[in-house]
């Protein structure tokens, strides 16, 4: 005797299912990711300026990681620069070749948001950023509010650093 399950009941078990893949793959994704206090850092920027982390204490910062040879990077780049309009932001090309690859790649798709080089990923690896696109927000006093690790909308990233203030 077969007994038939009401298609609600077999919706919801499929829907529930999908829901915890999709946990447990971010979380598998964002499992190196550190949490806390961020680490403090100074670098240069690729145009010339000064980057220090402690200088933008009081607001929330969006710390951007990516790369230019990353196709799930190009699809947020709008985003990002668009965001840097309105936020602090301090992006990261991660082992993405010299000063002249990345600034002919900012330049050949119109992006003007902060850029520091991290070729050898030495940044990357004290964030636990072992894939990329990863964002960190980080709030005013230097934690890490919320930390992404691929595709996140710009409205999402926005939304965080609004929850971060």
């Amino acid at each position: 005797m077969s007994h038939r399950y009401p298609k609600w009941l077999i919706w919801s078990v499929e829907i529930l299912f999908f829901i915890g893949l999709y946990l447990g793959l971010r979380a598998w994704q964002q499992r190196d990711m550190i949490q806390g206090e961020a680490p403090v850092f100074a670098a240069q920027r690729l145009d010339g300026m000064h980057f220090n982390m402690s200088d933008d204490r009081g607001a929330p910062l969006l710390l951007h990681f990516w790369a230019t040879w990353c196709p799930v990077c190009r699809l947020g780049q709008s985003s990002i620069a668009g965001i840097a309009e309105d936020w602090p932001v301090i992006t990261v090309a991660m082992q993405s070749g010299s000063v002249a690859e990345v600034s002919q790649h900012l330049a050949e798709n119109s992006l003007n948001f902060p850029v520091i080089i991290d070729q050898e990923g030495v940044l990357a690896r004290r964030y636990g950023v072992v894939g990329v696109p990863a964002s960190f927000v980080i709030d005013g006093q230097g934690g890490i509010r919320f930390s992404e690790v691929g595709y996140t909308t710009g409205m999402g990233l926005r939304m965080r650093l609004w929850w971060a203030e």
